[in-house]
C-alpha cells in the first residue's frame, strides 16, 4: 500500500539462498506497491548479537553489578544507547510492518536475529513493566515471520515428531512481538525448500508473491494462547 513503511530484518548468510529469493521478492513487490522498504541484512551488517556493556555509552547506572536490562533501560531514557541500537530502533519506530525473514535453526530463529531482538527491543523503547502485550509501546504496527524449515510440513503437525509449528511460534510471535504491542499476521512458512523439486520451489516463491499483493488487507491473528495450543 502506497506510503506504508516496511522494515525487513533478514538473517541469512547467502544472498543466493532460498531465503534470499524470498527477501528479493518482498522488496520488489512491496516497492512496486509504493511502500518504502528498508532491509536490515544482519549478516552483511555484521550485526553484534551479544548483549554487553558496549551497548551503553557513558556511565553505568550501577557500576558495581552489571544488569543488562536495567542499564539499557536507563541508557535509553538518557539517550545513551550505542549507535547501532539507536539506528535499528529508528527503523522499527518508523515502520508500519516488520517482516522477519530467516531459516529455522533448532526450532528457533538464528542467534543473530535473536540477538537483534534482545538488543533492539529494550525496556522503555518496546515495552515497560506496566505496558506490555496489548499495552506494549510498539502498538499500531504489524509483524510477519517468514521462514524456511529443514523438515517437511508433516513433521511440524500435531501428530508429527516436531509437534505443531505453532508451538515454535509461541515465543517469537507471542513472547516478543505481542509482548511489545505489535499485531501479528499469520506466519509465512516454506517447508523444506532444499528437499523439494525446482517446480515446487517456484510454486513457493509464487505463493509468497501472491500473498504480498493482498497483505495489507489481512487481519492479524488472535494473539491468545488458544491460537497456539488449541
Amino acid at each position: 500500500m502506497a506510503g506504508k513503511k516496511v522494515l525487513i530484518v533478514y538473517a541469512h548468510q547467502e544472498p543466493k539462498s532460498f531465503n534470499g529469493s524470498l527477501l528479493k521478492i518482498a522488496v520488489e513487490e512491496l516497492t512496486k506497491q509504493g511502500c518504502s522498504v528498508t532491509v536490515s541484512d544482519l549478516y552483511a551488517m555484521q550485526f553484534e548479537p551479544r548483549a554487553t556493556r558496549n551497548d551503553i555509552v557513558g556511565h553505568l547506572h550501577n557500576p558495581e553489578a552489571f544488569n543488562y536490562g536495567v542499564e539499557t533501560w536507563e541508557a535509553y531514557k538518557r539517550g545513551g544507547l550505542s549507535k547501532d541500537l539507536v539506528e535499528e530502533q529508528k527503523k522499527v519506530q518508523e515502520a508500519d510492518l516488520l517482516i522477519f525473514q530467516f531459516p529455522l535453526f533448532w526450532f528457533n530463529m538464528p542467534a543473530i536475529l535473536k540477538g537483534w531482538m534482545d538488543r533492539v527491543l529494550v525496556q522503555g523503547f518496546a515495552y515497560d513493566l506496566s505496558k506490555a502485550y496489548d499495552g506494549g509501546l510498539l502498538q499500531d504496527k504489524l509483524s510477519l515471520f517468514s521462514f524456511t524449515t529443514g523438515g517437511g510440513q508433516e513433521m511440524y503437525s500435531k501428530g508429527g515428531i516436531g509437534g505443531d509449528i505453532r508451538y515454535i511460534l509461541w515465543p517469537m510471535q507471542h513472547g516478543i512481538m505481542h509482548f511489545c504491542g505489535v499485531k501479528v499476521l499469520a506466519p509465512h512458512i516454506c517447508y523444506a525448500p532444499e528437499n523439494v523439486s525446482e517446480e515446487k520451489r517456484k510454486e513457493m516463491l509464487t505463493a509468497w508473491t501472491q500473498r504480498l499483493k493482498t497483505l495489507w488487507k489481512e487481519e492479524p491473528i488472535d494473539c491468545s494462547p488458544e491460537w497456539y495450543f488449541k
